[in-house]
């Protein structure tokens, strides 16, 4: 059963108490118990297949529970939820997720289309739009490229228009699926840097890059085969060799005894 939260905390952004999903008879997630709070710094850690794709599209909204239940700002987040333009509206505008794979995200002919798209749907005037267009492009470094078409770009602009084209509603939560994946090293430390910086807003960044964690996250979340395995500091989770063994996240070379880490 849900319980409110004690009156001197703040509603947390996500409660879900025993939530689970199935690609149809396929289970995905099982029994998922969490709480994330405003303003957290969250990986979501696992090996491929672990679920956390899966949870990220369900905290946005794009899939549903199977089982259990999930709230959202307080509210019950289900098939009838996002029904109500007026709710669809207020929900979208607070949550945003950045795809692992930009060309899944990116469909617009250019650049500048691609970032207007969002608020164009959120109904802001033109010269609101245009405003915060030239402000993310020249934040993200694309300015050069606002009529480009998106998909002739280099992996790391596709994912600075998608993360741009994301940010440019100013979400107050924003989920990321492996950011920095097929990026080159300078584009990976752009996307951390950023990541790092970051502060204010919810952050929830599923990644499975464990050199990454300790610059983005200050909690982290684990999923082994679908159930929660761990959640807790970044430090205690990232020091846990057995833990990390366990859900495919490292290995231990026998001629050495040396920890490795994915």
């Amino acid at each position: 059963m849900n319980q409110d939260p004690p009156l001197n905390e703040p509603q947390p952004v996500y409660d879900l108490q025993r939530v689970g999903y199935a690609y149809q008879s396929q289970p995905a997630l099982l029994d998922i118990t969490l709480q994330v709070r405003a303003g957290q710094r969250i990986a979501l850690l696992g090996a491929n297949g672990s679920g956390k794709s899966t949870l990220l599209r369900l905290l946005d909204g794009l899939y549903f529970p199977n089982a259990g239940t999930l709230r959202a700002f307080g509210r019950r987040l289900d098939e009838n939820a996002l029904r109500a333009d007026a709710d669809a509206y207020a929900f979208r505008r607070r949550v945003g997720l950045v795809f692992q794979n930009s060309d899944v995200q990116l469909f617009n002919p250019t650049v500048y289309d691609e970032l207007a798209f969002g608020p164009l749907q959120l109904g802001w005037d033109k010269p609101r739009i245009a405003r915060r267009i030239d402000a993310m492009l020249e934040q993200f470094g694309v300015g050069h490229l606002r009529h480009r078409s998106p998909h002739r770009l280099s992996g790391g602009e596709k994912k600075r228009v998608a993360l741009a084209s994301v940010l440019i509603i100013e979400p107050e939560v924003l989920l990321l699926d492996e950011p920095c994946s097929g990026l080159d090293p300078l584009s990976q430390g752009s996307m951390v840097q950023f990541l790092r910086d970051s502060r204010g807003r919810t952050l929830i960044t599923a990644t499975h890059d464990l050199a990454m964690v300790p610059d983005i996250a200050d909690d982290c979340i684990v999923l082994r085969e679908g159930r929660l395995a761990a959640r807790g500091r970044t430090a205690a989770i990232l020091s846990d060799g057995a833990l990390l063994r366990e859900c495919h996240l490292a290995w231990r070379r026998q001629e050495d005894d040396n920890l490795q880490r994915f």
